[in-house]
């Protein structure tokens, strides 16, 4: 989701901002104590900067979820050779602890301090401070900063600190203005939190779905074609294969329907639904077709509009519970673009309930317990779930957003999972539900989205003939995205596990090794009778020694490597070897395919 532009109807939580847009500039009473340390330590590091680089503009340094940033406007790039020089200089103003000074001035008095400084920056976010607002700065030792607060006490409280990292980005995340540079970091009150959060790091960066992609040739995003649009290569659509077949499943079972539309519409379409007047800016130019403006399509909703209104409903039909992996296309900056995390070009786990009012408690708490259902047959078992209320600007009546509001609220609380309210962070269309995840590295990441829309039904008339045989009642349309975007869920996964799938998602699920040569027919024999029994069996037979063999599948993650050698062969055996664990004794053939079937089956929810 694209946090510059005001949500439309259906628009789901594929495409998350950075944490860091999520969390910069909160007031100060907002930050928890870990923040404050992390909010000092940004400062520190400014100061470091500014001492080192005298030339550097400061602009913004807020505390994120995973310690801090600040941009800087400098000549050049900063290389890791700065970062370095940057954290020991660091290392020097924490040991003279300075106390943290937040004090009101002037705003005359500030604009005179910071243009002395040649701070232009500061100067652009000292005049977007509201009139009748108090201008703050904080000062420690010599350097001094705009800013709202959220400190330590002094310099010295910085036990752990660390400089994690360099990158470009735009000054207000704007790709119109200047490019700066933004060094990351973080922040602990202990060395041995702070040891345990960089080996984390480093197990990310084992796990990182870019290198494990290719490592293990599950996709690829070839520049010829475009930035962000994916290649699922065949192992990695094998994947995606299983995972749509258990989403398909499980949703037939819960009662929903599916339904199949197509990548483009009319121009008038996309006017009536609103995204023309509100989205315009993140979908692609139309095409002439006949003289008809055509555009593919941003998201999915207006197709399932349209089908609900082939045909007169009744109030006996509802709720209608429609279903749809649709892939759907948005332009984003090519500098947020990142594997799969952000893409132009995604499927979307959509669904589109439609429900009378007094159906709309009843099918949010369906909504709530299917996804956390959902979420745990893939092995994640944390979760977090926000509740985000009526904004500034809203449509339909308070009365509506109020009923719907205390719905959703009841909703939450029925589930067991605690809740955060995010005070006016709805859609203009209706309030929602925000649900993350949390992995096994505990990074969290938002999946479900479960959104109420009053707007739609308005915008498209739709009706339904009710009890009193009146054709105008309006049905209420609650939006769905359950794993978020195929493709996300898909990144999410394997950093997850790692690459080692379960055995059910494994795109190979064994892989038969030989010892040498003569036993070359028995294990293609073997490979065979494994597909044959519809599990996904390769043979290794390269004349290569077995500790390559077994090294080479362990590589790819495979579940289980099966060794056969002349007494495996003779006997009709096979010796299995885990991806983890001690290898098994050798047992006859049948007997493996019956316990690998087992495992391999599709779970249910």
């Amino acid at each position: 989701m694209n946090p510059a532009q005001p949500p439309l109807a259906g628009q789901q939580s594929a495409e998350q901002p950075p944490a860091e847009e999520q969390s910069a500039e909160r007031p100060a009473a907002q930050l928890s104590d870990l923040d404050r340390l992390r909010h000092s330590a940004a400062h520190v590091m400014a100061d470091a900067v500014k001492r080192l680089f005298p030339a550097a503009k400061v602009t913004i340094g807020p505390p994120i979820e995973q310690g801090f940033y600040y941009d800087f406007d400098v000549p050049e790039p900063f290389t890791d050779a700065d970062l370095a020089r940057i954290e020991q200089e660091m290392g020097t103003i924490i040991a003279a602890d300075h106390p943290f000074e937040l004090r009101e001035v002037a705003r005359d008095e500030a604009h005179r301090l910071f243009a002395s400084l040649g701070e232009d920056y500061k100067l652009e976010l000292l005049d977007a401070i509201p009139a009748g607002q108090p201008v703050t700065v904080c000062q420690h030792g010599a350097f001094v900063d705009l800013c709202r607060g959220g400190h330590v006490a002094s310099t010295g409280l910085l036990k752990a600190v660390k400089l994690t990292g360099v990158a470009g980005a735009y000054w207000r995340g704007d790709e119109h203005n200047k490019m700066l540079q933004r060094i990351y970091g973080t922040a602990f009150f202990e060395p041995a939190e702070l040891e345990r959060h960089l080996a984390l790091l480093e197990e990310a960066k084992r796990r990182d779905h870019r290198r494990l992609g290719r490592e293990l040739d599950l996709f690829s995003i070839n520049e010829t074609i475009g930035p962000g649009l994916v290649l699922w290569h065949p192992r990695g659509a094998l994947v995606r294969h299983q995972l749509e077949t258990f989403w398909r499943q499980e949703h037939l079972a819960a009662g929903y329907q599916l339904v199949y539309t197509p990548h483009l519409a009319r121009e008038t379409l996309w006017r009536q639904s609103g995204h023309l007047d509100f989205y315009s800016e993140n979908m692609y130019a139309g095409m002439d077709i006949d003289g008809q403006q055509y555009l593919v399509k941003p998201m999915n909703c207006p197709f399932h509009v349209m089908i609900y209104k082939h045909a007169l409903r009744s109030y006996r039909e509802l709720p209608l519970r429609w279903a749809e992996l649709g892939t759907v296309y948005r332009y984003e900056r090519t500098g947020v673009l990142h594997g799969l995390f952000r893409v132009r070009g995604f499927t979307q786990d959509d669904a589109h309930l439609y429900v009378r009012r007094d159906q709309l408690a009843q099918e949010i708490d369906r909504v709530i317990d299917f996804c956390l259902r959902m979420l745990r047959a893939f092995g994640f078992q944390e979760f977090e779930l926000y509740l985000s209320t009526r904004p500034a600007h809203f449509v339909g009546t308070a009365e509506e957003w109020d009923e719907a509001e205390g719905i959703l609220r009841r909703s939450l609380e029925a589930s067991g999972v605690p809740f955060q309210v995010d005070r006016g962070g709805g859609v203009f269309y209706g309030p929602k539900i925000d649900l993350k995840i949390k992995d096994s590295l505990g990074r969290r990441w938002q999946c479900s989205t479960v959104q109420v829309d009053f707007q739609l039904p308005e915008r498209f008339d739709m009706t339904y003939v009710g009890e009193d045989g009146g054709r105008q009642h309006r049905p209420i349309m609650i939006h769905r995205a359950l794993l978020g975007s195929i493709e996300r869920f898909f990144g999410i996964l394997v950093e997850h596990y790692g690459g080692a799938f379960p055995v059910w998602m494994a795109p190979v699920q064994a892989t038969v090794l030989n010892v040498n040569g003569a036993q070359a027919a028995y294990a293609a024999e073997v490979r065979d009778a494994l597909r044959a029994a519809g599990l996904r069996a390769e043979a290794d037979l390269r004349n290569e020694k077995l500790g390559a063999k077994i090294r080479d599948a362990q590589l790819q993650k495979v579940p289980y490597m099966l060794v056969v050698g002349d007494r495996e062969a003779s006997a009709g055996l096979v010796a299995p070897r885990p991806r983890q664990g001690q290898a098994l004794p050798a047992q006859p053939l049948a007997e493996f395919v019956d316990k690998l079937r087992l495992e391999g089956q599709i779970p249910r929810a």
